[in-house]
Parts: structure tokens; C-alpha cells; sequence
């Protein structure tokens, strides 16, 4: 008896199919994982990330350099996705309780000393963070590198032994910026900032922030040293230290509050 053909598909074509159509599926989604990971957004989306979670609370120094003095800020800072953050300053003495807080787009500073609180406007981003080489908006961060700007891939580049993404960043209209445009190196395996160019409306390179000391911290690979160094001054520098971090701490949005922020210590 001769076997009808319908059989001999069945049989024997419709697995070798099925084994070329898994193929084609695990190929497909093997293109799209890489494709997502070429996206210059995404790579700078996922390098933000880094340093925030849903929520998290981070233990930081600051060392400001300078040729014939040096002065260091010890800080805790809350984070709430995007949208929220407080930093507390917890030395030196005379600097003590001072806080800043950011809901929104809205920025409050609270100064014990004199008791007062201070809304900031937007055109005090660009001034420099409690005499630091980075900017309000580096620290309390009004603007957001994912939102607030266009992202282009423009090369690939090795720092420190890492092979990275180069990234330019370009503000979008009426976003409130401070640079006129951003260069950024990422790390490919772990998206790790390595190094950051900020530019002025002259397209004059003013600083360079670089980033190191690669470890864990709160379950995540960082570069928990980051250095702000101006271009314009010879012996100027700014240190930022990631002392710890915690990606799963006990607050919400009621605690990112002016009436929260006066009574932190």
C-alpha cells in the first residue's frame, strides 16, 4: 500500500518545519535584543537607570579640589523614581540640615540657619551645587538625560578597558536644559557611564565628568566614583563618592515634602 502524501508531510516534513520556524523565532527575537540594545535612547535610558530604582536612598561625600584647598560635604539623597528627590546635607557642622528638594519640575531649598525656605527658579540650574564643579541641575537633576534630549549614536570608543557607546545628546525644543548639547560614553556589557562632555550654546567644551572605582553596590555594578572637572580651570575638580546605596527603602511620595525636608536631620 502506498503511504498518502498528507502522511508523509505529517510524519516527516511538519517537524523539520517546526524546527525551521523555532530557528527563524529564536533568531528574530536574538535581532530585536540587539536592535533594542543599539538604540541610542534605550543604551542611555538603561545607563540612568543605574543609579535609580523605584525608589532609593544613597549614602555620598563630596570633595571639592581646589589649588590650594580642599573642602568635603557628606550627603544622604532620596530618590523616587524620576520625579522626586531629596538631599539632606549631613556635614560639615556649619552646613548641617541644609536640604533640597525636587517634585516635578518644582525645586525648594531649605536653609536651617536662617529658617527660611527658597523655591528655586529655573534659571538657578545653571549655578554651581553648594560651591561644587556640578551644576543644581547635576545634582538635583530638573532636567532628565532621557526625556529632555535627542540621542544619536555617533561611534564606539574604549575607556578603561570597556568597550562603550558614543552618544550625542541634543536638547529638544523648549526643554529646560542647561547644555546645549552632551556627549557620553557608555559601557556595551554593563551600561556604565564612563564619561560625560557637557557643551555650552558656543559648542565650548566646559566640563567633563568621568566615572570609576567599578563595583557593587545595592546588588548593582556602578562606577561609584564620579569627577567633575571644569576645562577653563587649571587645578579645579569635583569628587563625588557613592558610600552606599539601597534600591528598596521605606519611604513613598508623602515623604518628598517641604514640611518633610524642615524637619530631616
Amino acid at each position: 500500500m502506498k503511504i498518502p502524501i498528507l502522511n508523509k508531510l505529517t510524519s516527516q516534513t511538519v517537524p523539520r518545519i517546526s524546527i525551521l520556524i523555532l530557528s527563524g523565532i529564536y533568531l528574530l527575537a536574538l535581532f530585536c535584543t540587539s536592535a533594542a540594545a543599539q538604540n541610542p535612547t534605550e543604551i542611555v535610558r538603561r545607563a540612568d537607570e543605574k543609579f535609580r530604582g523605584d525608589e532609593s536612598k544613597a549614602e555620598l561625600t563630596m570633595s571639592i579640589v581646589r589649588p590650594s584647598w580642599e573642602r568635603t560635604i557628606s550627603m544622604t539623597v532620596w530618590t523616587e523614581e524620576t520625579e522626586y528627590s531629596m538631599i539632606l546635607i549631613t556635614g560639615p557642622a556649619r552646613d548641617e540640615g541644609t536640604a533640597f528638594l525636587k517634585r516635578g519640575n518644582e525645586i525648594w531649598n531649605w536653609v536651617p540657619r536662617i529658617g527660611r525656605v527658597v523655591k528655586m527658579p529655573p534659571s538657578m540650574m545653571s549655578q554651581s551645587w553648594m560651591g561644587s564643579d556640578f551644576t543644581n541641575d547635576d545634582l538635583i537633576k530638573e532636567a532628565s538625560m532621557v526625556t529632555d534630549y535627542n540621542h544619536k549614536l555617533v561611534g564606539d570608543s574604549t575607556i578603561a578597558g570597556r568597550d562603550c557607546y558614543k552618544i550625542k545628546l541634543t536638547p529638544k525644543p523648549d526643554a529646560p536644559v542647561v547644555w546645549s548639547n552632551i556627549l557620553m560614553w557608555i559601557s556595551k556589557d554593563d551600561y556604565l557611564e564612563l564619561r560625560v562632555e557637557f557643551y555650552n550654546e558656543y559648542d565650548e567644551l566646559v566640563n567633563v565628568m568621568e566615572g570609576s572605582n567599578v563595583k557593587t553596590l545595592g546588588g548593582r555594578l556602578l562606577p561609584t566614583r564620579l569627577e567633575m572637572i571644569p576645562q577653563d580651570e587649571e587645578g579645579h575638580k569635583t569628587v563625588l563618592q557613592y558610600e552606599g546605596i539601597d534600591f528598596s527603602p521605606d519611604i513613598s511620595q508623602r515623604f518628598f515634602t517641604v514640611q518633610q525636608m524642615k524637619r530631616l536631620q
